[in-house]
């Protein structure tokens, strides 16, 4: 047991390092499923949750979601794992374009002051391009999960992309 232990961290170790040398950036994908989850699905347990108030760093319905703890909450009852923070959106995914938006993809917003830098989720509802409207954990006036436009000025420039979960 003690010689795996010890290859299997020199393995991390190995890899690790080879992976500094090639300094190249880390683009992280997931790993799409292919089993049959109806996107109306999504969106109809989503909306289950509307006015469950707003917690940051929340996860739990009893207690509020913040934006990423309401998106991995909802894909994980359809056995799809996602990245807890918002922050682990930001490489995630290839972007769409806005005519290929479809009900159940993730809108991706950068922060309120640093257009760097992952701030924001939602669950496209009502596909429509950049009209569409998204089901998500408001911080805002509304302080819970809500529906709002995607053509709303506020998160119209804040914006970075849209990104499909659940097709190949």
């Amino acid at each position: 047991m003690k010689s795996y232990i010890s290859i299997v961290f020199v393995s991390i170790l190995v890899s690790s390092f080879t992976c500094k040398k090639e300094n190249k950036p880390m683009i992280h994908q997931i790993e799409k499923i292919s089993t049959e989850i109806n996107r109306d699905s999504i969106v109809d347990y989503a909306k289950n949750y509307l006015g469950t108030p707003y917690l940051y760093a929340g996860n739990d319905p009893k207690k509020g979601f913040d934006c990423s703890g309401f998106v991995s909450y909802v894909f994980k009852n359809f056995n799809l794992n996602l990245p807890r923070s918002s922050s682990g959106y930001k490489n995630l995914g290839t972007a769409l374009n806005p005519e290929d938006f479809k009900v159940g993809d993730i809108l991706v917003f950068y922060g309120y002051k640093d257009r760097t830098v992952v701030g924001h989720l939602g669950i496209i509802c009502e596909a429509n391009g950049m009209q569409s409207k998204f089901i998500h954990a408001s911080s805002g006036k509304v302080n819970s999960v809500t529906i709002t436009s995607l053509a709303t000025e506020h998160y119209t420039n804040r914006f970075y992309k849209c990104i499909d979960v659940i097709s190949k």
